[in-house]
């Protein structure tokens, strides 16, 4: 393997690009622990789901850029990287990423407002008088 590899993620309006190298398992978001940076548990699992998959959690330390949306946007955009990243290095782990749903980019995203309406869908309220 080369020194290192990198990839992009993205979900609504976040995008990550994630840089994975040997390593001895650091995860780093935006110059920060992912842990601090992602204070939610269930928001950690999402960042660590592609190396557990794969068995490698502490192989490889991976850095990532994240911008844009929300934090659960950035999180799921990260997790995309990451197995972006992976079969990359390895074209082995495609079976076991592809079973867990992790090489698919979520296309959905927030449907544009529509003139005439309050929201999107929502229309202002009916009066007859």
């Amino acid at each position: 393997m080369e020194k290192q590899k990198n990839g992009i993620g993205r979900r609504k309006a976040a995008v990550t690009r994630v840089f994975v190298s040997k390593g001895e398992g650091s995860i780093t978001v935006n110059d920060k622990d992912y842990k601090v940076y992602f204070p939610l548990v269930y928001l950690q699992n999402q960042v660590e789901r592609p190396l557990k998959t794969v068995d490698v959690l502490n192989k490889f330390d991976v850095k990532i850029n994240a911008t844009g949306g929300g934090v659960k946007g950035q999180a799921e955009a990260a997790m995309l990287g990451i197995a972006r990243v992976l079969l990359e290095i390895n074209p082995e782990f495609r079976p076991a990423l592809k079973a867990a749903g992790l090489l698919k980019r979520d296309p959905r995203s927030v449907e544009r407002k529509k003139f005439g309406h309050k929201k999107a869908r929502r229309s202002y309220q009916f009066s007859k008088r």
